[in-house]
């Protein structure tokens, strides 16, 4: 596998997750949150594809299949349902 692509996408996902993690915890609204879910979907599948390319990283790939889920629940709570959240 190409080291510039394996590279490049070990280090997005990384920055994308901080960036998420750090407009989450600012707590901006709900909009604005929903939108930091969506940075980290980009984050999880940049990280699984890198985790099941690079070697020996399967650990990071298998782990960001579960954070994939559970952000994709994020961007459904604050994006897409309509429901108010409780408090």
């Amino acid at each position: 596998m190409d080291e510039t692509l394996l590279t490049a996408l070990q280090y997005y996902g990384a920055g994308a997750a901080t960036l998420a993690a750090l407009v989450v915890s600012l707590n901006l609204g709900r909009r604005v949150t929903g939108w930091a879910f969506v940075l980290f979907v980009t984050s999880s599948i940049a990280l699984i594809l890198w985790g099941f390319l690079a070697e020996d990283s399967e650990g990071i790939g298998w782990q960001n299949v579960a954070l994939l889920a559970i952000n994709a629940t994020g961007v459904w709570r604050y994006l897409i349902s309509k429901h108010k959240p409780r408090d």
